[in-house]
């Protein structure tokens, strides 16, 4: 299996994507997973965000990643597409995304829902618009060769019988998921359960444990963390991710496991690092570099 990060990691410790991409170098780390944004700011542009932009070219962008001896694994372009904000700005937001992981080599594309059911629509008719939506981008990803996985994080995609009916929105093997350890664990659900319902779906996996203090305050009122304070491995998750990584290896899977969590400018991460190695060794699986 890969092993990758999510550039979130460095989001309070405000790094460049060029400075996370030189702590890649540094750790012998070669797959990474930005978060995409549509234009430019300031924060963007002077340096101070760890993700990347629409805007840049690329091939320079693949080129100086070469240069660290780092790829993509995947591209995060998780704009809810749940209700008409996604429907309206979402679905233009990865469509635009497509080309662009084709030229960075990018194969693939995180998407998900909203946290909550959104304002004024049944679940039914939320899940219908979406359907829609899926259906657009599929079918353009089916032109570059990109898969679109949906990523366990919200309000229907962390309740298994509804992410099930996303899942078979369209026929297509570039639809799949991205199984998120965390987010299945804090909206109450059962993470190796989740995985071994959805295992022939998976394209990519984030990698994500919880406090204690998060999970007994938390746990089954939220859908979603967005970072993670806890190192993986040293949270009450973590016991549910050496199954699934072993659930995994028993099937076949050799994608990107992508770490998850607050990178206090790299210990927490790299605590975490050392602790999905020793995992995998363990495990008797090999990360492919």
């Amino acid at each position: 299996m890969k092993i990758g990060f999510h550039t979130d990691a460095f989001n309070s410790a405000v790094f460049s994507f060029e400075k996370a991409l030189n702590w890649a170098k540094e750790n012998d780390v070669h797959y990474i997973e930005p978060g995409i944004i549509d234009g430019v700011s300031w924060i963007h542009g002077l340096g101070y965000f760890p993700h990347i932009s629409l805007s840049e070219d690329p091939l320079r962008t693949k080129i100086k990643m070469e240069e660290y001896g780092v790829r993509f694994s995947q591209i995060d372009s998780a704009y809810p597409l749940s209700g008409n904000e996604g429907f309206y700005n979402g679905v233009p937001y990865v469509l635009k995304s497509i080309p662009w992981a084709k030229l960075a080599e990018c194969p693939n594309i995180a998407t998900t829902d909203g946290l909550k059911k959104p304002s004024g629509f049944g679940e039914d008719e939320a899940l219908e618009l979406m359907k829609r939506a899926y259906s657009i981008i599929v079918e353009t990803a089916e032109l570059y060769e990109i898969n679109i996985n949906i990523e366990v994080h919200g309000y229907f995609t962390t309740n298994p019988d509804l992410l099930e009916k996303m899942l078979d929105f369209v026929q297509s093997d570039r639809l799949g998921l991205n199984l998120d350890t965390g987010n299945s664990f804090i909206a109450g659900q059962d993470p190796v359960a989740f995985c071994r319902r959805f295992i022939d779906k998976i394209k990519h996996v984030h990698i994500k444990d919880v406090s204690e203090d998060l999970a007994a305050a938390m746990r089954g009122k939220d859908t979603g963390i967005g970072i993670s304070h806890s190192a993986i491995g040293d949270g009450v998750n973590s016991d549910n991710i050496k199954t699934i990584i072993a659930m995994l290896r028993d099937h076949g899977y050799t994608g990107t496991l992508s770490m998850e969590c607050e990178g206090m400018g790299g210990p927490l991460i790299e605590r975490s690092l050392k602790w999905l190695r020793t995992t995998l060794e363990e495990l008797g699986i090999e990360e492919e570099k």
